[in-house]
C-alpha cells in the first residue's frame, strides 16, 4: 500500500504505477528517470521540465535508476514538494505538479509536466530546449518554425471564397437544407440567413461583405468545385467526390461529421 503527498489533489500515482513505468523497454518522449539519490540540481530540473513540455509533456521521475532494470533507489531531493513547485513556476513560467510516492523500495518524486500550448514553445534563459538521448539541446530553427506555425488558423476556419454579397452567399450554399436540419424556420430575409451562418462560424462578415469558411463550403456548398478548397486540401479529402445535387441528410458541427445521401458518413 503506497502513501503520498500531492501538490495537486487530483493526482494519484501508486507504487504499482511506478513499477509499470519501470518495465517500459526504454525511456521515451513522455517518461524520464533520474536516480537523484541525495539531491538534484535545480537548474537541471528547470531545463528538463522545459524540454519535456516542448515535446508534448510527460513525467520526470526521481528516485529510479535510468538504466534497466530501473531499480528504485529512493531520493532525498526536494523534501518540500510544495515549495519546489512554487520555485519551478517562478523559474519557468508554467505549473508543474509534484507528487511524492512512498514506494516499498524508497521515496519517489513524480513531476507531472504539461504540454506546451499549441503554437508556443517554452524557453529558459532564451534557449528553447529539447532532449536528444540523455542530453538537452537547443531546438533547431526548423523545429521552432514548425511549432510557431501551429498558432495559425485551423484549416477548416480559413477562407474559401471571399468578397461576397448576401445574395452570392445564398446562391452558393444550401442554406435551405441547413435550416431544415436545425429544425428552424427559414428567415424571410437573406440578412437573417447570413446572420445565422455567421453565428455558427460557417461564414465571416468583413467590411460589408462576406467570406465562406472551408468548413461552410464543405458542409453546404451546392457544388463543391465552385470553391478553391481542392487546391490545397489535406489527403483525407482525396476520396470525397463531387457533391453535385446530393442532399445533406444530417449534420453535427461539434464532431464535424456530415452525411450525404446514400454515400454515407464523412468525417471533417
Amino acid at each position: 500500500m503506497s502513501s503520498y503527498t500531492r501538490y495537486d489533489e487530483a493526482m494519484v500515482t501508486t507504487s504499482e504505477q511506478i513499477d509499470l513505468w519501470r518495465q517500459s523497454p526504454s525511456e521515451h518522449q513522455t517518461l524520464e528517470f533520474k536516480e537523484a539519490k541525495t539531491q538534484y540540481d535545480n537548474d537541471k530540473l528547470y531545463k528538463y521540465c522545459v524540454a519535456i513540455a516542448n515535446e508534448g509533456g510527460g513525467k520526470l521521475v526521481l528516485g529510479v535508476a535510468d538504466q534497466p532494470p530501473r531499480t528504485v533507489v529512493g531520493t532525498n531531493a526536494f523534501r518540500d514538494p510544495v515549495a519546489m513547485a512554487e520555485k519551478l513556476f517562478q523559474a519557468i513560467g508554467f505549473r508543474v505538479d509534484i507528487e511524492e510516492v512512498q514506494h516499498s523500495d524508497g521515496r519517489v518524486l513524480v513531476f507531472h509536466i504539461p504540454s506546451r500550448p499549441r503554437g508556443t514553445a517554452y524557453h529558459i534563459g532564451g534557449v528553447y530546449l529539447m532532449r536528444v538521448g540523455q542530453a538537452l539541446n537547443p531546438m533547431s530553427e526548423d523545429q521552432l518554425r514548425q511549432i510557431f506555425s501551429e498558432g495559425g488558423p485551423d484549416w477548416f476556419e480559413e477562407q474559401s471564397k471571399g468578397a461576397l454579397t448576401t445574395q452570392q452567399v445564398v446562391d452558393l450554399l444550401d442554406t435551405q437544407t441547413y435550416f431544415e436540419l436545425l429544425k428552424l424556420p427559414y428567415p424571410t430575409e437573406q440578412a437573417g440567413v447570413v446572420e445565422r451562418l455567421v453565428s455558427d462560424h460557417l461564414i465571416d462578415q468583413q467590411e460589408g461583405s462576406y467570406s465562406i469558411r472551408r468548413l461552410g463550403a464543405l458542409l453546404l456548398a451546392k457544388r463543391w468545385r465552385t470553391f478553391p478548397i481542392w487546391r490545397a486540401r489535406p489527403r483525407e479529402w482525396w476520396c470525397i467526390p463531387e457533391r453535385q445535387n446530393w442532399k445533406l441528410d444530417s449534420i453535427s458541427q461539434e464532431s464535424r461529421v456530415m452525411r450525404l445521401g446514400s454515400r454515407g458518413w464523412f468525417t471533417l
